[in-house]
């Protein structure tokens, strides 16, 4: 199982973000408009059987009418989401990409993903982002502003909250609590913290405050930059751990589409895709997440073990 330790030595992990839980025009496909829970189960099964390494959900409470027509309003609720496929999957991990943690206190927070690492036997990734949408903050009382800063702090009060200590302490400038009892305790002895963002600020807070790095929007050039300056800032700072870095790939087409799949993704025979992919691992990317274009739940279900049997074997 994916630890918050590095994947086994030149392996490159791969994970999806789940379709339907979010549908931005950027990237929903238009069946899943009309899909549900069965579709979700059916997409967490395949990529548990195809050897995925997590599938993932997004995290937003409300989105504003000016935003609406670009992001949708579908987004449903992490937790609920991933704790309900983690009934019904086996070993996939389960990932918040990213949780929006500044919109909750971080008790709240970690409550409901501890219940959920416990539940599902030690499965949560908890990926955490800083935010964008002003209204949504404000709707909840939340600091948009200093959102930043709030992140930085909820990710060390999330460290305490989710260590092994019924009673965490924390004693910050904006979170202050102890004698203060959670159970269950997560499964886990340490809940792995992926940092999601690209920008400077993003970077650095992944640096200095994640076991992994989750980058959001950075092309494939630009990644080998970002991680070099990653490892500067962690060298700095003295910080040995290891660190899991990640990547967005193009979208992908296992085989030759009949269809017109976009100029940017990535089509055609197995080995060819995989051939792609592995730029990736020698860049020093250590899990991609991947994302199909596919007209309908079957032809879905086809990529994934597509790319599970006949791909991931030549990624490594």
């Amino acid at each position: 199982m994916l630890s918050a330790q590095m994947p086994p030595e030149g392996r490159l992990l791969y994970g999806m973000q789940l379709p339907i839980q979010s549908q931005s025009t950027l990237y929903a496909e238009p069946w899943e408009a009309d899909a549900g829970a069965g579709e979700l189960v059916a997409v967490a099964r395949a990529a548990d059987r195809a050897g995925f390494a997590y599938v993932a959900g997004c995290d937003h409470v409300a989105v504003p009418r000016r935003l609406a027509d670009a992001m949708s309003t579908i987004w449903y609720d992490p937790v609920a989401t991933l704790a309900y496929l983690a009934g019904v999957t086996e070993r996939v991990r389960l990932l918040s990409h990213v949780a929006v943690v500044g919109l909750r206190h971080p008790l709240v927070t970690a409550k409901q993903y501890a219940t959920l690492d416990h539940l599902s036997g030690g499965r949560l990734i908890l990926g955490v982002g800083a935010g964008h949408v002003a209204e949504e903050f404000e709707a909840v009382g939340a600091d948009f502003a200093r959102r930043g800063a709030v992140l930085d702090e909820s990710i060390d009060a999330l460290r305490a909250a989710l260590g092994p200590d019924e009673f965490p302490v924390h004693h910050g400038k904006l979170y202050d609590f102890e004698g203060l009892g959670q159970r269950p305790r997560p499964a886990q002895e340490r809940v792995p913290v992926w940092v999601g963002g690209s920008s400077p600020a993003a970077v650095r807070r992944a640096a200095l405050r994640g076991d992994g790095w989750l980058p959001q929007g950075d092309p494939r050039e630009r990644l080998p930059e970002q991680i070099a300056r990653l490892y500067r800032i962690r060298e700095e700072a003295g910080i040995s751990a290891p660190l899991v870095v990640g990547a967005i790939t193009e979208p992908l087409y296992v085989g030759t589409p009949g269809w017109h799949v976009g100029r940017r993704t990535v089509s055609g025979a197995p080995e060819a895709v995989a051939e792609s992919l592995r730029a990736y691992r020698a860049m020093g990317v250590h899990q991609i997440q991947v994302r199909f274009r596919a007209r309908g739940l079957s032809e879905l279900v086809d990529q994934i073990t597509a790319f599970g049997a006949d791909v991931a074997p030549h990624l490594n």
